[in-house]
C-alpha cells in the first residue's frame, strides 16, 4: 500500500499514548502505530500515532469525540523513513564528523521528504541565543577590574574595548571558559525558544557558531538545556582559537545549503551575504553597537531585526510567499 494511494498528510493529526484497553489486553511489551495507511508493532514506550479518521467495522469515520481526538503527549520523537514508521526518543546531539559539526534528529521528527521544502536556516549562538558579552563582561570586571558596558563596543573585537593585544584578549576569554561565568552565567535570549519551536514548522535550523572547538562540549550541553530538540547540525568555526584550523561562516553555511543566517556581526553578515545567502543582522532592541557600523545593512540581502517576534515574520514571510 504506497504514500500516494493513502496520503500521510491527509489523515494524520498527532500523537497519543497507548490507551487503557490496549494495556489491559496485554500488549505490555508491544505497541502498534494505525495511520489509517499500516500497522506496525513497535515497543510500548513509544507513542501511539492516531489519526483523525477511526475504523468502524472495516470502514473508516471521522472520530468527533473529544476522548478520540489525536493530541500530542510526552517529548519524543519520530523518525519517518519512506513508507515505514519507527520511533524513538531523541538523546542530544551527536558528532558526526571531525570538522565541528554534531547533528540532531528531526525537530517535528518527519523526515523531509515528505514535507513540503522547508528553508534552511542557520543560527548563531552569541547575542542571538545567549547573551555571552554580558557575562564576559562582569567576568572581566571581577577578574581584571576593567568595567565595560555593552555600549562600549563598537566593534565586536574584545582587545579593542580592553585596550590589550589580540593575543592577551584571547588568553582572557579561554580563561572565562573555565570559569562559572561562562558555564552558568549565559542566558537565553528573551523570545527565542518559543519562536525557534513555531520556525522549526516550516524550517530546518541548524546552529553555525564561530566559537572555539575547545568549548565544543559545554556548547552542545548549553544547546540542549535551553533549546532541546530544535537544531539538526551543530557547527563551530573554531573563530579566535589558541589552537586548530577554523572555518569561514560562508563556507559552512554554502555546505549546509542554508538560505538565511541570523548574525549579530555585520562582518558575518557581509561575509555570507556576498556568497548570496540572506541574512537577518540580529540587534537586540538595538541595543547592540557592533551592529551599527560598517556597510553590512546596505548590502540588499541583510535585513536588521530587533528580536525574535521580527525573525520570526521575516521568515514567514520567506517561506510562505
Amino acid at each position: 500500500m504506497t504514500l500516494t494511494r493513502h496520503p500521510f498528510s491527509a489523515s494524520f493529526c498527532g500523537f497519543s499514548q497507548l490507551s487503557d484497553s490496549y494495556e489491559r489486553s496485554g500488549l505490555h511489551s508491544k505497541g502498534w502505530v494505525d495511520m489509517g495507511i499500516s500497522s506496525r508493532i513497535i515497543s510500548n514506550h513509544a507513542l501511539r500515532l492516531r489519526s483523525c479518521m477511526d475504523r468502524h467495522n472495516g470502514v473508516f469515520r471521522r472520530v468527533h469525540d473529544e476522548t478520540r481526538k489525536a493530541h500530542a503527549v510526552a517529548p519524543y520523537w519520530q523518525f519517518v523513513r519512506d513508507s515505514e514508521i519507527v520511533f524513538g526518543e531523541e538523546v542530544g546531539a551527536k558528532l558526526v564528523n571531525g570538522d565541528g559539526a554534531c547533528r540532531h534528529g528531526n525537530p517535528l521528527g518527519f523526515s523531509d521528504h515528505l514535507m513540503p521544502q522547508k528553508l534552511v536556516v542557520a543560527v548563531d549562538v552569541d547575542e542571538v541565543l545567549g547573551s555571552f558579552l554580558s557575562a564576559l563582561n562582569q567576568f572581566i570586571a571581577d577578574r581584571y577590574s576593567s568595567n565595560h558596558s555593552m555600549s562600549e563596543y563598537y566593534v565586536y573585537e574584545f582587545f579593542k574595548i580592553w585596550n590589550c593585544s589580540r593575543t592577551e584578549a584571547d588568553i582572557r576569554v579561554h580563561e572565562f571558559f573555565k570559569t562559572a561565568y561562562f558555564k552558568e552565567g549565559i542566558h537565553p535570549i528573551p523570545g527565542a525558544r518559543h519562536a525557534l519551536h513555531r520556525l522549526s514548522a516550516f524550517c530546518n535550523l541548524s546552529v553555525v557558531t564561530s566559537r572555539q572547538n575547545a568549548i565544543k562540549d559545554h556548547t552542545l550541553k548549553w544547546i540542549e538545556e535551553h533549546y532541546p530538540g530544535l537544531f539538526q547540525e551543530i557547527h563551530f568555526g573554531n573563530h579566535f582559537a589558541l589552537d586548530g584550523q577554523s572555518r569561514p561562516k560562508s563556507e559552512i553555511c554554502r555546505s549546509l545549503g542554508a538560505q538565511v543566517l541570523i548574525d549579530d556581526n555585520p562582518r558575518y553578515a557581509l561575509e555570507c551575504a556576498d556568497v548570496g545567502i540572506r541574512v537577518l543582522l540580529f540587534d537586540y532592541d538595538n541595543s547592540y553597537p557592533w551592529c551599527k557600523s560598517g556597510s553590512a545593512t546596505s548590502h540588499p540581502l541583510v535585513t536588521k531585526v530587533h528580536n525574535w517576534q521580527e525573525v520570526d515574520h521575516q521568515l514567514v514571510s520567506l517561506a510562505v510567499p
